[in-house]
């Protein structure tokens, strides 16, 4: 009887892993035929969407300034009065300092765009006609060509003038492209309203959002699975919370090293080439080559030897910081070795753009973890070998018997 009973419950399982991997399989067909539309579908959900998942990534990050808000804002008070006020409060506080940063970037940054975009369009007639002067210079062996090209004159106010009727003839199409722009930008203020109102709920609720998911993983999902689910976020938050903590302190470091730098090499635009190259060190590895072709481009209208001089200045600049300054402040950050940074910037660039550069790598950290945490298990379980201790461990293993061997010594002395 317990052998048949055995046995019904043996095909009931196989059934049910058959209809299931059935149902997988009709189900990928279905996709794979119909694939376009299934793209638009979720192209227009991911349109819908993209507020509150805006608003879910505003809130993530303004989350780790105000939880260190939190810790140190009354922390000994739990009652009264001060347990009311302190998570508005910390919120205040957290938009403030974000708003500040911003204002202070843009305040630094823009003043001195103007005005070298000022002094190129003031530089471009002069270089025109150097460049004239060189290419006359160097076609004497040419005298048809260099007599043409001696002859050539423009007049700049004459181009200008053109250039203004042709945007006059054209103005019917520019006040399409116009409004079509503000539509968008409307569309785009409207979107990050939204989410930054979002993000607002979720900062003022995250406790009893934290706690409603509790609630559901545990009364929804078994044992196992909860047990699972809950160390992948606990090792995803870690390492995005990692991440966004290093590579701000980073940035913060290499943009204040840069300005400082500048200032004593007496290099133009300081201030401004130290911000973008701070902002743009937020993606790693390419974003300080980025920052650096911006600020190499805006001191080239001033003296092209200071350009020359600050991309050397910046190699050596980087090299200390990322040998020296990084791994002390910063540390290993997110634990993922160099060629899989790369990959995943270059993988995550080539698919979602610079987010995909800013996301990538939190992202293949968190796999790259929850891989090798696997695979230490799986081959604990086998008996195949000891699992490899981190970097870390090891350091202390190395600083711990250093420490005993000396004390030993000390000892043997007296």
């Amino acid at each position: 009887m317990r052998y048949s009973q055995r046995c019904e419950s043996m095909e009931r399982k196989e059934l049910k892993r058959c209809l299931i991997i059935s149902a997988f399989i009709v189900g990928i067909c279905v996709v794979v035929k119909n694939l376009s539309w299934f793209g638009e579908i979720i192209a227009l959900l991911f349109s819908a969407l993209s507020p509150l998942l805006i608003g879910c990534a505003i809130a993530y990050v303004c989350d780790i300034i105000m939880s260190f808000f939190e810790r140190h804002f009354f922390p000994k008070r739990q009652t009264g009065f001060i347990t009311y006020i302190r998570r508005p409060v910390c919120l205040v506080l957290t938009f403030a300092i974000i708003i500040f940063v911003i204002a202070l970037l843009l305040n630094i940054v823009i003043p001195e765009l103007v005005d070298a975009m000022k002094l190129v369009s003031a530089e471009i007639p002069k270089y025109a006609v150097k460049i004239k002067d060189y290419i006359v210079k160097y076609m004497e062996d040419y005298p048809d060509i260099q007599s043409q090209i001696s002859n050539i004159e423009i007049d700049w106010k004459e181009l200008l003038d053109n250039a203004f009727n042709i945007v006059k003839v054209g103005a019917s199409g520019i006040i399409t492209t116009i409004a079509e722009i503000v539509s968008s930008v409307a569309i785009t203020v409207t979107h990050i309203i939204i989410a930054i109102i979002f993000a607002i709920y979720l900062l003022l609720r995250k406790d009893k959002l934290r706690s409603d998911l509790v609630r559901t993983k545990n009364a929804y999902l078994n044992e196992k699975v909860n047990r699972s689910l809950t160390k992948v976020l606990h090792i995803t938050h870690d390492t995005f919370k990692s991440f966004f903590v290093g590579q701000f302190t980073e940035a913060i470091i290499l943009g204040a090293l840069c300005t400082i730098g500048m200032s004593i090499l007496k290099i133009p635009y300081a201030a401004m080439t130290g911000a973008v190259i701070g902002v743009t060190a937020l993606i790693p590895i390419v974003g300080a080559y980025l920052g650096a072709a911006v600020g190499a481009f805006m001191i080239c209208t001033v003296d092209p030897m200071k350009a020359l001089i600050f991309l050397i200045f910046l190699v050596l600049l980087q090299q200390f910081e990322g040998n020296v300054i990084y791994p002390k402040v910063v540390g290993t950050s997110v634990g993922l070795p160099g060629i899989w940074v790369l990959a995943a910037v270059t993988v995550g660039g080539g698919l979602f753009g610079i987010l995909g550069m800013l996301l990538g790598v939190p992202t293949l950290a968190t796999v790259y973890k929850i891989y090798h945490e696997k695979l230490n298990e799986r081959e604990l379980k086998l008996g195949i070998a000891d699992p490899p201790e981190s970097e870390g461990k090891q350091e202390k293993k190395k600083q711990s018997k250093i420490r005993k061997k000396f004390s030993f010594k000390f000892k043997n002395k007296k």
